[in-house]
């Protein structure tokens, strides 16, 4: 049974009245979908951070529109860059019995055998698009590195078959790699040697509702 969320539809509300709502603790949101006009909508602050941490991200709502139901999933929001909280929210509308494509985090357990012997765990790939339907929709996908020497890489063919659901991804692409601590050092030389450039974050991961 999907968590209910309570909202009101937005209507034709002025610049000041949103700002109102928010300082009530209500945030703007919106549900889109193929089969549903986009319709306006608030719900609490307090109630949506309750509902996304007891159910998950990816978690199928039901969203109550004053008294008319729909189920969605959480797809996007915004945060105040300054006092973290969250200012937007976007919903999509969905059928249960309908497959979807959504992005899904990639969660890395375990410490590699590679890394207790002075090894660096690198992950390049920090979430994969999957497609199924809306209730089967995983949490997050865990990869146990545990047994990964220095050399050795993690494949989305490691973890294709983990549930009810399809990964579109290619066979070879890497997840994650254990470098020899050589390589890590020659890596390090390099990035110190180029002055005024920021450490390398590529594949670093946005932080997002419910991740924590």
């Amino acid at each position: 049974m999907s968590a209910v969320l309570q909202a009101k539809e937005r209507k034709g509300l002025h610049r000041g009245e949103l700002k109102k709502n928010r300082e009530n603790g209500h945030i703007p949101a919106v549900i889109y979908g193929a089969k549903v006009k986009n319709t306006p909508i608030f719900i609490s602050s307090a109630d949506f951070t309750k509902t996304i941490k007891d159910t998950g991200r990816n978690a199928v709502i039901s969203l109550d529109v004053d008294g008319q139901k729909q189920d969605v999933i959480l797809t996007d929001y915004q945060e105040d860059i300054i006092k973290k909280d969250i200012i937007h929210v976007d919903f999509l509308a969905v059928d249960k019995s309908s497959k979807i494509t959504v992005e899904v985090r990639l969660a890395l357990t375990g410490e590699a055998a590679g890394v207790k012997d002075g090894g660096v765990l690198q992950q390049p790939l920090h979430q994969v698009s999957v497609t199924t339907t809306p209730d089967n929709i995983p949490p997050q996908i865990e990869v146990d590195v545990s047994n990964y020497q220095v050399g050795e890489t993690v494949k989305i063919e490691d973890i294709l078959y983990q549930g009810d659901f399809t990964i579109n991804h290619e066979a070879e692409e890497v997840i994650a790699s254990i470098l020899p601590p050589k390589q890590e050092d020659e890596i390090n030389a390099g990035e110190q040697q180029e002055e005024g450039h920021p450490d390398n974050e590529e594949g670093r991961e946005t932080s997002r509702v419910g991740d924590e």
